[in-house]
């Protein structure tokens, strides 16, 4: 089974060298994966639309897909399935979350659709502890546009995290009508959570393996 293509996007402050993010991007480039990991302009001061644009480029730099050239916002039965097309995948941490879901409400391009997408420890979209990210919040939390934006979209929350709590989390996954796994102790799953190395995403880039689980 041959890789998918996967962009891999950071949250406030980037994803820095023991970031499971990092690590992930690692071990698919070392299986022969093709892997985007790019750092967003001012990480540390983040503007909306200066993400969005910086992630649509890198979108739009994918390599052709199975879901790419297909118009219109309904599901698709199965991806990749285009002669030398390639599996479009988007890891998305924290910010980048809120990020995705302000792109997926924008103004539809047929040509940035992916395959999958895994949002890991969004900030709840009304989260008032972080004036840095005020204008990524209140994203549209519509079912109908993150099905436009891929095919196919899951969500990862661990349990204590400060920045959305289960439930908050739970209330995102049933607005987008897409499945969620809670990750037992998991802490905004980042690096103080302990979460460097990371083996369920790895599978889950690879394979699609889902429920995604601790490390």
């Amino acid at each position: 089974m041959s890789l998918p293509h996967t962009l891999i996007l950071h949250g406030l402050g980037g994803s820095g060298p023991e970031h499971w993010q990092n690590w992930l991007a690692g071990e698919l480039a070392h299986h022969g994966g093709s892997v985007d990991l790019p750092r967003f302009s001012s990480p540390d001061e983040p503007e909306l639309s200066t993400w969005l644009e910086e992630l649509r480029a890198h979108l739009a730099a994918m390599p052709a897909g199975g879901s790419a050239s297909v118009a219109g916002s309904g599901p698709v039965a199965g991806s990749g399935s285009g002669s030398g097309s390639v599996e479009r995948v988007v890891v998305a941490h924290s910010l980048a979350v809120l990020l995705w879901l302000h792109h997926a409400a924008g103004e539809f391009d047929p040509g940035l659709r992916v395959d999958r997408v895994l949002l890991v420890a969004p900030p709840a979209p009304d989260f008032a502890g972080e004036p840095l990210i005020s204008g990524f919040l209140h994203p549209v939390l519509d079912p109908t546009v993150v099905r436009r934006a891929a095919v196919s979209t899951r969500l990862v929350v661990g349990e204590g995290d400060a920045y959305c709590t289960v439930a908050q989390a739970k209330e995102m996954a049933e607005a987008l009508r897409v499945e969620v796994d809670v990750i037992v102790g998991g802490g905004h799953l980042n690096v103080d959570a302990g979460y460097g190395e990371w083996g369920a995403v790895l599978k889950w880039v690879r394979s699609g393996r889902v429920p995604v689980t601790p490390r």
